[in-house]
Formats: C-alpha cells, sequence, structure tokens
C-alpha cells in the first residue's frame, strides 16, 4: 500500500478513536500519533501532500485513489463540509491534534467559532478553500465592510493542466486520470465556501492562454450546466469536456498561438485545424470521451451552420458543444490577447445577445447572461502567478 492510503487509513482510525475515546485516553493519543507519523512520512515523499474528497472519490494531488472510491471517510468528510486539505511545511504534532479535533466536532454536526478555533490550523493545515488570499490584484472592489472574496489557489490545477498538454505534446498521450482529477479539484473550489465562486483565472503571459482559458472553460461549462440544474454527472462531464476543448492547439506552433498581428491565409488554415487534431487526440486516446470528442470537434460550429471546421453535411451541433462555444467565446473575450485588450464582462455578454440565434443558442445565451450577472460578485479572479509559459 502506497503512503496515500497508509495515511488515510491512519485518519480514518485516528477519527474513530477520536470518537470512542475521551481526550487524554491512552489509545486516542496512540491513534493520533501513528497518523502523524504516517503524514510525516508521506510529506517527506512529496512536500505539501493535497487530498480532495468529492463525489465519493478520492484525490491525491491529481491522481485518483480508485481503490478509495466509496471511501467512508472521504463521504462524510466531504458532507461536513471538509472536500479538500492541504498540509504545509511544519505542521506539528499539536496543530494535527487540534484539527482532528476540529474534524470531530465538524463530523458531529457542530458548528466552529471560525474566529477563534481556525487560529491554530490555518498555519499549516487548510481545509475547504486551499488557500485565501484577499488581496488580488484585479479582484472587484470590497465594499467598507462587507467580507473580502474568498480567492482558492489554483497553481496545483493550472500546472497539471500545462503538464497535460506537455505530454499530448511531446509524448501522444493524454492523462486521463489527471484531466479528471484536475475538472474534481475546479468543482472542489467552486464550491469551497458557502456561496458559489467562479474561480477565473487571470492571463500573465500571452503563452500561459491555452492553459488558463481551458481552466476558465472548464469552470464556466460547470457552472452553467449546474446553473441549468443538470446532473452532477453531467457537470464534471461538461467540465472535462470544456477542459480539453482546445486541445488541438498542441500541434500549433507557438509563434503563431501568440502573433500580435493578422493571421496569412497560411496561418489561419494551421488554427483551424485544431477542433479536428483535439477530437482525433482524444478518441484514439479514450474512446468513452465520446462527448469530450464532440466537443473539441464542434466548438468552433455556430447556430447557422457556418464556422469550422466546415461539414460536408451540415447538421446541428451537440448541445455540450453549444454550451463549450458560449463559454469558449465569453473568456477569450474576457482574456488580454496578443491583437487586442480584455474586454469587459458587460461587453463580451453584449457580443453574446447580439449573436444570439446565428452563432449561439438563444436559450444557453441567457441563461449564461442571467448566471454571470447573478454570479457577478462571486466571482473569484485569480491571477496564474505561480505557472511557467508552456513549452512546446
Amino acid at each position: 500500500m502506497s503512503d496515500p492510503y497508509r495515511y488515510l487509513t491512519s485518519l480514518g482510525q485516528s477519527l474513530a478513536a477520536m470518537a470512542l475515546y475521551p481526550g487524554g485516553h491512552p489509545a486516542r493519543e496512540r491513534a493520533v500519533d501513528a497518523s502523524f507519523e504516517q503524514l510525516e512520512e508521506l510529506a517527506r515523499s512529496e512536500a505539501q501532500p493535497q487530498f480532495s474528497f468529492l463525489d465519493g472519490e478520492v484525490i491525491y494531488r491529481r491522481q485518483i485513489l480508485r481503490e478509495l472510491t466509496g471511501w467512508e471517510w472521504g463521504k462524510r468528510l466531504a458532507t461536513a463540509g471538509v472536500q479538500r486539505v492541504e498540509f504545509l511545511d511544519g505542521a506539528t504534532r499539536e496543530e494535527y491534534a487540534g484539527w482532528l479535533e476540529e474534524l470531530q466536532q465538524l463530523l458531529g454536526g457542530e458548528t466552529l467559532d471560525t474566529a477563534e478555533a481556525r487560529q491554530l490550523v490555518v498555519r499549516h493545515i487548510r481545509y475547504g478553500a486551499v488557500e485565501v488570499r484577499t488581496e488580488t490584484s484585479g479582484s472587484p472592489a470590497v465594499e467598507p465592510g462587507a467580507e473580502p472574496v474568498a480567492v482558492p489557489d489554483l497553481g496545483a490545477e493550472v500546472e497539471a493542466i500545462r503538464w497535460i498538454h506537455g505530454e499530448v505534446a511531446d509524448l501522444g498521450h493524454l492523462p486521463l486520470v489527471e484531466a479528471e482529477a484536475v475538472v474534481r479539484s475546479l468543482a472542489v473550489a467552486m464550491h469551497s465556501q458557502s456561496e458559489i465562486r467562479l474561480p477565473l483565472l487571470q492571463l500573465k503571459t500571452f503563452d500561459q492562454y491555452t492553459t488558463t482559458h481551458s481552466s476558465n472553460v472548464s469552470v464556466l461549462a460547470m457552472a452553467i450546466t449546474e446553473y441549468l440544474g443538470l446532473g452532477s454527472l453531467a457537470i464534471r462531464t461538461f467540465g472535462v469536456a470544456g477542459l480539453l476543448h482546445d486541445l488541438g492547439k498542441v500541434r500549433i506552433p507557438k509563434e503563431i498561438l501568440v502573433k500580435p498581428g493578422q493571421f496569412t491565409d497560411e496561418e489561419r488554415a494551421v488554427m483551424q485545424r485544431h477542433p479536428v487534431d483535439g477530437a482525433r487526440i482524444i478518441i484514439e486516446q479514450e474512446a468513452r470521451l465520446d462527448l469530450a470528442a464532440f466537443v473539441a470537434y464542434e466548438h468552433h460550429l455556430m447556430l447557422n451552420g457556418s464556422g469550422y471546421p466546415v461539414l460536408r453535411y451540415p447538421r446541428e451541433a451537440h448541445y455540450a458543444s453549444k454550451v463549450v462555444h458560449v463559454c469558449d467565446v465569453y473568456d477569450a473575450l474576457c482574456t488580454d490577447r496578443p491583437y487586442r485588450a480584455a474586454w469587459t464582462s458587460e461587453r463580451a455578454l453584449g457580443y453574446l445577445a447580439e449573436r444570439s440565434g446565428t452563432e449561439f443558442d438563444p436559450e444557453l445565451v441567457d441563461a449564461f447572461t442571467r448566471m454571470i450577472r447573478e454570479w457577478e460578485q462571486a466571482r473569484a479572479p485569480v491571477e496564474e502567478n505561480r505557472v511557467t509559459p508552456l513549452q512546446h
């Protein structure tokens, strides 16, 4: 059994012991000691361990721990609001024991005094939102006396997306497990507060566009499908499709991707190959990702039949493709590009409205517009300040 499994087993045993024995009981203290030792061993092999508990799955960093699917403690922690945990360097046994006490209270349905009870764990053990920053450049202004918007740190997820693109570009391999884990982590970030957040990344350099855009489209696709009342499986499936919709761009030379001026006819032809390339990459690697392959192929098709790739026999695009198309265009318009500055959200929504019924599905545009306006105050922009440029 690998270290993550050993640690989680010890975590479950310590929580069970704390429920059975009072504070100071030898059996309880031994269980806490054993669990903390497993955590230290895990941290020696890989710094700052991170776990997510979502929809019956347990995720360690970017890996879904298949053997723990349906793990009872994972489900109980998620239900209690502990969907994600990050252990920073320097956690002590005292801090760990205090954190376990908090978990025990949460599992018992108690409400913690966040002003004091969390003071101990905020230094080296974080749960819920992985990392909270309240002075992010570019964040919406906060009204005097209002609670600042909590911003989750998506550095690990962005690095995972960059790595996925690199694996596809360099080795021709699509790491599906990691892609699914990223989508689950983004879903956790969206729900890490009492109200839903839209953790949309802000571009730092044009080289990072494909990575940033993939994350944002995945978040927006999950948000609109949840807003429309679709089930959790559909939401995650649309999230994966959004994450992979531009996968074909890994085959486009970097100088074309970041070109500041107009494309030549040859360059435009190269750019417009990415839907076909992306669909081919996905379907050749993972037959069960047929929906994501459809979306990759169709996300530049318009409602009136135009767009690219040109279809020999025009047909209606899949509903998921229509959803991702709206999310794709909105995020692209709201992002700085080499040839223009980012648009405001309202201007981008106006663009969608102008082309509703020709390029975009009118019902989706209406729902997406309502969602953005209702959730704009809960939108949490995140600077991509820890991500190195893509190297393909």
